[in-house]
């Protein structure tokens, strides 16, 4: 879905009697690297070519009022109110990022904003960093702040745990910020150093399927997982003492304590560290282009996130049990936080069709209802639209 810009400025000058400023973010694509960003892992994603656009002037006042346009719904916030947290809401991801930038940044005007997105809402693609980096970015261009990239992820992360209630980790923002286009990116959760490694398209191309399965589960479970890991870092320091997080892991390591860990912490923790190990894997094989290693990680990685993790479902298994029996396809996983969303799929351009077929043809047979099927470049991160 493109979004038509000047029928967005259009709509904000009838709506505001003034010309707006655009500001886009991406969404995301994790190709690998899943579950390992809170624990100060390696995860391996890039920027998409859909985005959340936000068109926006400030005002002398300290109301927001902003008009989330695909949902046909407005609000009004006053900025010298006491925030409201975790409504549940769209609103959430807008007034946490503003105030979450205003303490990061220093006092802010208010703001009139309209809200539009062609990144699909809830398929486990980011939709909510798209929203909270478009409007930091709006929030501190409006009020002539100094653009800190970093630190806009940081606060826009910060929004994520206190106002939607998901304890993420930083991987979202950063790929919103930071994506290249034509790049994947190589992201080290503890330094943050990032990586850029060439993305051809040439000959291949990245599919992505969406379930339709609103991962309704994954903020709540989200949140477990985290807390399961960090339950494991806490056992395995009385015999690891140097360690800080599953980062500093091994699966040396965990074969040797396994037995110190219960069941479900044990596979929580073998899931992270063996991720972290394909992650780096996959990284060196995408750098020497050769897919057919990276789509064999992919593969493998979506094995632990079913056993190991346990944030897979049915409809996503089949997808990937779909895309391994297609010639052609290198590799095939669930994508984003689990219990729903998108499969991420590696195939040749000769055989992305029949890839599609088959998939569409075996999920609607199954379970009545057809997938969403998306073709996605890498795109860069945030900026100021010009027109």
């Amino acid at each position: 879905m493109e979004i038509n810009v000047e029928q967005l400025i259009g709509e904000f000058e009838e709506r505001f009697g003034a010309e707006p400023r655009l500001f886009r973010a991406p969404g995301r694509v994790n190709l690998i690297g899943e579950h390992t960003d809170y624990n100060e892992g390696f995860v391996m994603p890039f920027a998409i070519d859909r985005h959340t656009i936000v068109a926006a002037r400030r005002r002398d006042d300290t109301k927001l009022n902003v008009i989330a346009r695909d949902l046909d719904k407005s609000v009004e916030i006053d900025l010298g109110d006491a925030p409201v947290k975790k409504r549940g809401d769209w609103i959430d991801y807008v007034e946490g990022t503003v105030r979450c930038v205003a303490e990061e940044f220093g006092e802010l005007q208010g703001a009139d904003m309209i809200i539009t997105s062609s990144v699909p809402i809830g398929g486990g693609l980011s939709s909510s960093a798209a929203i909270e980096v478009s409007v930091g970015l709006a929030a501190l261009s409006l009020n002539d702040k100094e653009i800190d990239l970093k630190r806009l992820a940081f606060a826009a992360q910060k929004a994520e745990h206190e106002y939607v209630g998901t304890r993420s980790g930083i991987m979202d923002q950063f790929t919103s910020v930071f994506g290249k286009e034509g790049n994947a990116m190589l992201l080290d959760c503890r330094s943050l150093e990032m990586d850029y490694i060439p993305l051809s398209t040439d000959d291949v191309d990245i599919v992505v399927i969406d379930t339709k399965v609103e991962h309704s589960l994954a903020s709540s479970e989200y949140n477990k997982r985290r807390e399961e890991c960090e339950k494991g870092v806490e056992i395995l320091q009385k015999y690891l003492p140097y360690i800080k997080s599953l980062r500093d892991v091994t699966p040396a390591d965990i074969y040797v304590q396994a037995d110190a860990l219960p069941d479900v912490i044990l596979k929580r923790c073998r899931h992270v560290v063996s991720e972290n190990e394909r992650t780096v894997a996959a990284a060196g094989a995408l750098r020497e282009q050769d897919l057919t290693a990276v789509g064999k990680l992919m593969f493998e990685s979506h094995r632990s996130l079913r056993d190991d993790y346990q944030v897979s479902c049915p409809e996503l298994d089949l997808l990937v049990e779909t895309a391994e029996t297609v010639e052609g396809v290198f590799g095939s996983r669930m994508t984003g936080g689990g219990f729903g969303g998108c499969t991420v799929t590696l195939v040749t351009k000769d055989t992305r069709d029949a890839l599609i077929q088959a998939s569409v043809e075996t999920y609607s047979k199954r379970f009545k209802k057809d997938p969403g099927v998306y073709t996605f470049s890498a795109s860069s991160g945030a900026s100021e639209l010009t027109v």
